[in-house]
């Protein structure tokens, strides 16, 4: 089975947050991709020191996650 998270906000922690349970996910086994909709186009613009979206992507894709934007 395939989960699919869809993220509409550009606030940094929850964004943090989606991908860091979508990473998890991942790392369970499962097929996941992340859909990226409204103000979650502008996630890699969004990173801050608390909330490193860029690092939690970057591990996304590492585990084989396929974003969509």
């Amino acid at each position: 089975m395939a989960w699919l998270y869809v993220v509409s906000t550009n606030d940094a922690e929850t964004v943090y947050n989606a991908v860091r349970l979508a990473n998890v996910s991942l790392t369970k086994g499962k097929e996941v991709n992340l859909f990226m909709l409204g103000k979650g186009v502008e996630f890699n613009e969004i990173s801050t020191e608390d909330f490193d979206v860029n690092g939690q992507i970057e591990d996304f894709y590492a585990k084989g996650g396929e974003l969509i934007v």
